[in-house]
């Protein structure tokens, strides 16, 4: 299963990404300036590629991603002011 949806943050849109897999679930949200990923991101290879990337855990929905908080970060993404514990509801705001 795949579903995916745009989410309105101020004039701008972040792409929203929920793939059914074999045992979880992998969740995208997907900025111009960066993305936000559940446990499936690999941040060592983010930070190799200059990302700006969120990861965020113990989600399974969109909803649920919407809800909640920075898990960790990789350098760029420090660099627009994202932090460890931050909302994901601020993070789009930069990302977007």
């Amino acid at each position: 299963m795949f579903k995916r949806k745009k989410i309105k943050v101020g004039k701008k849109y972040i792409e929203a990404v929920w793939v059914k897999l074999q045992s979880k679930n992998l969740i995208l949200l997907n900025g111009s300036r960066g993305y936000v990923m559940c446990g499936y991101l690999n941040l060592s290879a983010a930070e190799k590629f200059k990302d700006a990337a969120v990861k965020i855990t113990g989600v399974s929905t969109i909803e649920e991603a919407l809800k909640a908080a920075v898990h960790s970060a990789t350098s760029p993404a420090r660099r627009l002011g994202i932090y460890n514990g931050q909302p994901i509801k601020e993070v789009l705001k930069i990302i977007a």
